[in-house]
This record gives structure tokens, sequence and C-alpha cells, in this order.
């Protein structure tokens, strides 16, 4: 029977020590190894507190990790710097996120979006974007979807 160990950890800070060593000990796992693992899954979260869990064969010792994500509209704000919605109270942007960006938060919820290409993935950040009221890349969030969908941001799509 697997067993599995829940922690809230710094993203790519994770260490041998609490919560995770005193968790793992027991199992006779390499702690070492699975605390490398968790860090390079959490690398993008860096300065964000994640769930993680990690799952355990007792027998094997074979384990595998699950990266839980915030929101990505936290994601989001967490990249602008932001405390909340960047609208002013007419819904219009006032901020803008470059198109880099919304890349990068894409990456980050890939695992928990619907979405099979990245294209797709940065097309849902945008669809985040319009409710938050924010710009993407200095254009309205659905335009740059169209764009995207129309293959305009190919080559950066390509490169990541």
């Amino acid at each position: 029977m697997p067993e599995k160990i829940e922690a809230l950890v710094d993203g790519g800070k994770a260490s041998a020590g609490p919560p995770l060593g005193p968790a793992l000990g027991p199992l006779g796992v390499n702690i070492g190894q699975i605390v490398s693992e968790i860090n390079k899954k959490t690398k993008d979260f860096e300065g964000m507190k994640v769930p993680v869990v990690i799952t355990v064969d007792t027998k094997t010792k074979e384990f595998s990790i699950t990266v839980g994500t915030p929101p990505t509209s936290s994601l989001v704000k967490q990249e602008l710097g932001l405390d909340k919605s960047a609208g002013d109270d007419s819904g219009r942007a006032t901020i803008n996120l470059p198109i880099e960006k919304a890349i990068k938060v894409a990456r980050m919820k890939r695992d928990s979006l619907l979405a099979v290409e990245l294209a797709e993935a940065v097309s849902e950040v945008c669809g985040t974007a319009v409710s938050m009221h924010i710009s993407v890349d200095g254009k309205d969030p659905r335009e740059v979807q169209k764009l995207i969908k129309e293959g305009h941001y190919k080559a950066l799509l390509d490169a990541e």
C-alpha cells in the first residue's frame, strides 16, 4: 500500500528538513533525490508556497510527486507584483501582462489546465486576464487569443 505525504514547500527551495525529512525518513527512501525532484518541479513557483503530494511505494521505494498550483489569477498577480485586480472602476485595463509572462504562467499551470498545447494554455491565461481587466502584450486579451490562434506568436511559443 503506497504512503502519501502532503506538504507545503517553498517553490524551488524544498529541503531535507521539516516538513519533508521527518515525514520521508521512516519510509526508507532517498530523501535527497525526492527533494531534488520537488525543487525541479517547483522552480517556476519560487517565492510561493506550493502544495506537493509525494506517493511512495514502501516495498519498491519508488515515488511520484504531484505538484499543486495556485489559481491562474494568483500567478498573474505574482508575475506583475499586484495585490488585487488591475482594472479601474470602468473595467478598463490599466496594467499590462507581457506575453512572455503569460507564457510563463501557462507553463506553471500546464498540468492543471485543459489545454493540450502551450498555445492553448497561453490562451487560457489570456482568458483569466480578461476577467482581471489586464491587457496582454499591450492589447485586449481576446485579441491576443485570436493572434495566438492565427499563429502570430508561434516562434515565441516554439522557443519555450
